[in-house]
């Protein structure tokens, strides 16, 4: 895309009543997760120590719900000095700076498990945009202002285009991306968020790569 895209009228799909219902929704499955998934977080957490290279957990700043800023959570799956020279960088399917025990917590999405701590306190949705950092943020919006209606909702775990865009590891990833989050944005409902939840376990079961 070379030319910047317009700005355009870009409403959100749910009424007040759904999105009472999806916050009530994610705050108690969260905390449910939290606690019935408690032993994988101290198997990940023990595995992580074992392999003695950094923190357990990895925070980084994102920009959420109404443009506002607030930390995501995961277990670090890559070495500490990832981003050496300062400078962001996407990270990739295959990435170098992946360890060993990352790799493994990448392919089976166990690196996300921290999120559901962002849910329950209200940052983010479990089913939403992917947050960005305003870096990218920033190159995106350099080509398609639309992002910023993305900051009507709050960001997700997972999404249509987590699923099926993959990895965002190039500007082109992410003006798709953006797409398909405005897309949902303005189709969202609790019934469509359900169906994006239940094909994203059912990806993690099969041990589908996204």
């Amino acid at each position: 895309m070379s030319e910047k895209t317009m700005n355009v009228e870009i409403t959100d799909g749910m009424n007040v009543v759904e999105r009472i219902i999806k916050r009530l929704f994610d705050f108690f499955c969260s905390l449910f997760g939290l606690v019935v998934l408690s032993p994988v977080f101290l198997i990940v957490y023990i595995a992580l120590r074992l392999q003695n290279d950094g923190s357990v957990i990895f925070k980084q700043e994102r920009i959420g719900y109404k443009g506002k800023p607030f930390n995501i959570y995961k277990f670090r799956t890559m070495c500490t000095d990832s981003e050496s020279n300062g400078k962001p960088q996407l990270a990739a399917k295959n990435d170098e700076r992946l360890t060993k025990v990352g790799k493994f917590l990448r392919e089976h999405h166990l690196d996300e498990l921290p999120q559901l701590f962002n849910v329950f306190i209200g940052d983010m949705s479990f089913v939403g945009p992917r947050p960005e950092r305003q870096y990218f943020i920033d190159k995106i919006m350099a080509v398609n202002p639309n992002y910023s209606k993305l900051f009507l909702i709050r960001p997700g775990v997972t999404s249509l285009a987590t699923i099926y865009n993959g990895y965002t590891d190039t500007l082109d990833k992410m003006l798709t991306r953006l797409e398909m989050d405005l897309d949902y944005l303005q189709k969202r409902s609790l019934w469509y968020d359900l169906k994006i939840i239940v094909t994203t376990v059912l990806n993690i079961v099969t041990g589908k790569k996204f």
